[in-house]
């Protein structure tokens, strides 16, 4: 019994005595942010979000149909101001500078050669939020 056991290791060794083949292992990360394709990141995110169990405790969003209501009036309201301030500075009687106040907001803004620039000014902390846009003046 011993000698067929011998037996059947000596075959089996003496069959891994060939040449040994393998190849070069490259490793290719995953994540766009290690060097990875570019194309993985909306998937990883959205992975990551679905894993996501955290929730704000201090958000109060809520979905009554009287907040969904005052949402969309709001949008409305700074929609028609926002027209209001695009016709004062490009429409047909364009001014040269403003002010404008609105919920503790003053826009302000001033033309200049080849821009305007407006000024939102937050009344309350004082934060100020630049806006430049460049004027392109046809040359004839």
């Amino acid at each position: 019994m011993f000698r067929k056991f011998a037996f059947c290791v000596l075959v089996a060794l003496g069959g891994l005595h060939g040449p040994a083949m393998a190849q070069d292992l490259v490793y290719e990360p995953i994540s766009p942010t290690n060097g990875g394709n570019p194309f993985n990141s909306a998937h990883i995110l959205g992975t990551a979000n679905a894993q996501n169990d955290y929730r704000d405790p201090r958000a109060t969003t809520t979905n009554s149909q009287a907040d969904i209501f005052a949402r969309q009036l709001q949008s409305r309201l700074l929609s028609a101001l926002s027209s209001q301030i695009v016709d004062a500075i490009f429409g047909d009687n364009p001014q040269e500078n403003g002010t404008i106040s609105f919920g503790g907001q003053t826009i302000t803004f001033f033309r200049s050669l080849d821009s305007v620039t407006l000024i939102i000014t937050n009344d309350d902390t004082g934060e100020e939020t630049r806006i430049v846009v460049p004027l392109f003046i046809e040359v004839n």
